[in-house]
């Protein structure tokens, strides 16, 4: 089964390396990793997309977490989340197909970014899948080119768990004083 994994790090050189080494060190496959900046600059996140049993992914989040520089680790596969993925297609248009081309694009609610004397750009944002049937619908054309972004993923809701409430101790802890990173 696929599980989504979002990953809240410190902004900081090495963190990618440290979290996609733990997976090919415990030999699971990443089928989608996205990352970027939150609405703090100090913190990054990751949405991560593998293939995995619910024991599995319990270990994957307990050995994520505990990583250095990491902040906060969600599986959202279970929970009620938003999940897209951003599709770039370059796709071979001669006079005659360009209406269909274009037609697809529209149905698809695509955003058409580019037309060339014997291409169409599009731009299509949705699930999974909506990605993978417009690509379906698409290939007869003949695909020039395509770049997805992977997955990314946030919970519905007013508001996800915040890194500073959730966020692990740092240094060890004395005197009943904890101090929290964000």
């Amino acid at each position: 089964m696929l599980h989504t994994i979002v990953v809240y790090v410190e902004n900081k050189p090495g963190v990618l390396s440290r979290v996609v080494s733990l997976f090919r060190r415990r030999a699971f496959n990443i089928d989608s990793l996205t990352v970027g900046r939150t609405e703090k600059p100090e913190v990054s996140r990751m949405t991560i997309v593998t293939d995995a049993d619910e024991d599995q992914a319990r270990r994957i989040v307990a050995n994520v977490y505990k990583l250095v520089n990491v902040l906060l680790v969600d599986d959202v596969t279970h929970q009620p989340a938003l999940l897209r993925d951003l599709a770039l297609v370059k796709v071979a248009a001669t006079r005659e197909t360009r209406s269909q081309v274009l037609e697809l694009a529209t149905v698809f609610k695509a955003r058409v970014l580019d037309i060339a004397t014997d291409s169409i750009t599009v731009e299509l944002t949705g699930g999974e899948e909506k990605v993978d049937r417009l690509l379906e619908l698409l290939h007869p054309f003949g695909l020039l080119e395509v770049v997805r972004t992977g997955i990314v993923a946030m919970r519905r809701g007013a508001k996800s768990p915040s890194v500073a409430t959730k966020a692990k101790p740092i240094g060890p802890v004395d005197d009943g004083a904890v101090s929290y990173s964000v």
